[in-house]
């Protein structure tokens, strides 16, 4: 190609990856809408539906096992099939699990209504993934703008998940029954942008093909030299990454499903509660305004440290005291610092890997990370009536000193590493 028609190539490829990144904000706004529904109304349905009280929180802690084992399959999909299809499938997916859960609802069938929620955990990991959609065809300067911008889709999610609930509670004879096939209707909206990203993944693929010479993801992705799985996680590269990650997201889980219980067991509302988790919500995801300038100026492992610390210090401030302010200042804190520890561990995951290892390298990192967090919603109800609100919030410390021990040690060893060649 011409240096001109390279040049006009380029910019046009650009242009079409910025409407890829909306595309991705769009479904990563109608995916995560979902699980407001279930986290907010989970516990309660399984509460009216199971003889045993223990198993009410049951449905939500099958929401979250089923995102952690789709992990790994969700990827071996995408590698065989590609993202589209296996998208299509997890979406597939979760239009069939809002049916059966609703179908459970109305039935007083406890079975069933696990069951939908278990299926729509399927769908979650798929939603998880679209940020690593992103670097399928973004250049990675750019990737930590782009990924902020899709988990900006989550602010929308935040609105539309509780509101989708208000608007659906009472539409059956079966009070909270068409909020879950509400569910099944995202999941419809979800499929008509996924058909519109089949034909936009064909359009990069081929401009990418055609400009294989001056764009490239990486140096390495040329050489051929392809790490096994095994050699890429034992690197303590990723090691610290894949631990930030999982303490970020799992803390985040641990907090978030005890509080509701804590604001109840002294004495608050359940509409108190409510609002304080969609408070929590918003502060997920309202950071990502500026995350990715964020990470760009002072680096995605400063940032990350930050995110735990802010963890740490939403931990501080709910052990204060039990009034409402503590308990929703904490979990305002708790959303914010997920979102810098979590959005820079994922930008720090891209240099863990080349182009041709990402896929497997991805599916491996989430499925520590919401193992992890599958884990921390089955714990975190019984640390609370166990340890008490005050005692729980001193476990968060201990993950916390972990993941920031191994994140200045990589620190400190990639400043040895670059001092080496200035002495020689």
């Amino acid at each position: 190609m011409a240096p001109a028609s390279v040049e006009t190539g380029i910019d046009s490829y650009r242009a079409q990856t910025q409407r890829y990144v909306y595309l991705l904000f769009a479904l990563q706004a109608i995916g995560a809408s979902s699980p407001p529904i279930i986290i907010s109304l989970g516990g309660l349905v399984g509460e009216a539906l199971s003889n045993n009280k223990a198993l009410s929180t049951l449905p939500v802690s099958l929401y979250n096992i089923g995102l952690a084992l789709s992990v790994l399959p969700l990827g071996a999909l995408i590698a065989r099939y590609g993202r589209v299809n296996a998208y299509t499938l997890g979406a597939l997916c979760a239009f069939i699990g809002g049916i059966i859960a609703t179908w459970g609802v109305i039935n007083g069938s406890f079975l069933l209504f696990c069951l939908g929620c278990l299926m729509a955990g399927g769908y979650a990991a798929c939603v998880q993934s679209y940020r690593f959609a992103i670097t399928d065809f973004v250049a990675k300067p750019e990737q930590p703008s782009a990924i902020s911008r899709v988990m900006l889709g989550g602010l929308l999610a935040a609105v539309i998940g509780p509101q989708l609930v208000i608007w659906t509670q009472n539409l059956l004879p079966v009070p909270l029954s068409a909020s879950f096939l509400g569910q099944s209707m995202l999941a419809l909206i979800a499929l008509v942008f996924l058909w519109q990203m089949r034909r936009m993944t064909v359009k990069l693929a081929a401009q990418q093909s055609a400009l294989s010479g001056p764009i490239h993801h990486d140096e390495a992705t040329s050489s051929g030299n392809i790490r096994s799985l095994g050699e890429i996680a034992g690197s303590f590269r990723f090691i610290s990454t894949a631990v930030a990650a999982l303490v970020s997201y799992g803390l985040m889980t641990f907090m978030m499903t005890a509080t509701p219980l804590a604001m109840i067991h002294h004495g608050h509302s359940l509409s108190t509660a409510t609002l304080g988790i969609q408070w929590h919500i918003l502060a997920m995801y309202a950071p990502a305004f500026i995350t990715g300038r964020l990470i760009s100026r002072f680096g995605a492992r400063n940032i990350c440290i930050s995110g735990l610390l802010l963890t740490a210090g939403a931990a501080a401030i709910s052990m204060i005291g039990t009034d409402v302010i503590w308990f929703w200042g904490g979990l305002i804190l708790l959303g914010v610092g997920w979102n810098l520890g979590f959005v820079s561990a994922t930008v720090m995951l891209s240099s863990c890997y080349t182009h041709q290892e990402r896929l497997k390298v991805q599916a491996l990192n989430d499925t520590f990370v919401f193992t992890t967090t599958a884990l921390a919603s089955l714990l975190s109800g019984q640390m609370m009536h166990i340890l008490g609100w005050f005692w729980l919030n001193t476990l968060v410390f201990i993950p916390i000193v972990i993941a920031l021990g191994l994140l200045f040690i990589q620190g400190i060893a990639e400043r040895r590493q670059q001092d080496k060649p200035a002495q020689k």
